[in-house]
């Protein structure tokens, strides 16, 4: 089985040495990965990949080779093949989607299941089978108001669930292009306090009171000003967020540079944020903080920016156990946990990098624009943002 994993890396593309592999063994041979599973594959990942680049590709490795790993569905790569090449669509007109039948997450989850066991060859169109394009509930390339995607790109936004692990880059913070206007579009997100020991001198209270002893000098010293904001930054990411993934990382860039801030606090999220908030882009639920406990340890006074496109299937926002994917669904729905950050914080703002002119088109867009007043990603869209962040009055 060991060398199958090692010929699954490479096939995977993982670039794995024989130095790598052999220290690999010596560490299993030290008993290293215990008797768990979860620890083997720490192990083995930490031995044998030498980028997080490749992450994606072991992973994929690790399950072809290793049955039974947590979380995992079993659906065959003949399938996913399939899948990758789907076939054109002609779009359901409204009578033809009205028409269609609208399932919940568990219904949409059992018969996927339930096809998968009967499905035995390549299927495209129809309305029933797993397959691309027609109005099945299940595959990829079709339409169907309560759909669950396998494989391949999102393309209508419009699935309810997503039947695969998915993984996604975390935005960079280290980009140097075209830094300079967002920069200058963050200038504002200050708001000065004088705080702390009393240690700049006051030149003018100085002068005043060495006037008032007679010309004996008194100094007078001050708190020093300091940038009194405490900003928390929300990022959809993967999916439909990928074409964004160079204006979300400047974002990211610039804050991160922005060494006036009192506090700065980053989390990722997919689609919505729900009771999980991710430290970094793979959302694993290890790495991953609970959205309650952030709102219960900021205080009001942070400032909240949340960077979205807000186009999703309407089940994610409106309905219990809405989360595209089937392995972290929770009762709460997304629409609540945005009404609780709204709540809880006394200024809320959304970084939209779609275009203004197509936000109605979307029905999410227009419910989460209910909540939080909205800007588009863009150096006017970021300027505004912060104006209404920091309450300062529009030129």
């Amino acid at each position: 089985m060991f060398l199958d994993f090692f010929y699954a890396l490479r096939e995977a593309g993982v670039p794995v040495g024989i130095q790598e592999w052999l220290a690999f063994m010596d560490a299993l041979g030290k008993g290293l990965h215990g008797s768990s599973l979860s620890r083997f594959y720490n192990l083995a990942r930490s031995c044998l990949v030498k980028s997080e680049t490749y992450f994606d590709a072991f992973d994929r490795a690790f399950l072809k080779v290793f049955e039974g790993v947590e979380g995992a569905l079993d659906i065959e790569d003949e399938l996913l093949q399939w899948l990758a090449d789907p076939k054109n669509f002609e779009g359901l007109s409204d009578e033809q989607r009205e028409l269609l039948e609208r399932l919940s997450g568990d219904e949409l989850m059992q018969k996927f299941l339930e096809r998968l066991a009967e499905q035995t060859e390549r299927h495209d169109g129809g309305g029933k089978w797993v397959g691309t394009g027609g109005h099945s509930p299940f595959g990829h390339g079709g339409e169907h108001p309560t759909g669950l995607r396998v494989g391949g790109p999102g393309r209508n936004r419009s699935a309810m669930k997503v039947a695969e692990e998915r993984r996604y880059r975390d935005y960079r913070t280290d980009a140097t292009l075209d830094l300079r206007q967002t920069r200058v579009a963050l200038r504002r997100l200050r708001q000065l306090t004088r705080t702390g020991p009393a240690t700049e001198l006051d030149l003018d209270e100085t002068v005043d009171e060495t006037c008032r002893n007679a010309g004996e000098i008194e100094l007078v010293f001050r708190p020093e000003r300091k940038n009194d904001v405490r900003l928390l930054l929300l990022m959809d990411v993967g999916g439909t967020m990928d074409p964004f993934y160079e204006p979300v990382s400047r974002l990211l860039t610039a804050l991160h540079e922005e060494r006036g801030l009192r506090d700065f606090r980053a989390y990722y999220f997919h689609n919505c944020p729900y009771e999980l908030l991710g430290t970094t882009a793979r959302l694993l639920r290890k790495e991953a903080v609970a959205t309650g406990d952030v709102l219960r340890t900021l205080d009001s006074r942070w400032k909240v920016m949340i960077v979205g496109d807000a186009a999703m299937h309407p089940a994610e926002l409106m309905e219990p156990y809405g989360n595209i994917d089937p392995r972290r669904t929770a009762e709460t729905t997304g629409i609540a946990w945005l009404h609780r950050i709204a709540d809880h914080f006394d200024r809320c703002v959304w970084l939209n990098p779609e275009l203004p002119q197509i936000w109605g088109e979307y029905r999410t867009v227009e419910a989460i624009r209910r909540i939080f007043p909205m800007y588009h990603l863009s150096t006017d869209g970021i300027a505004a943002a912060v104006q209404t962040l920091v309450g300062a009055k529009a030129a």
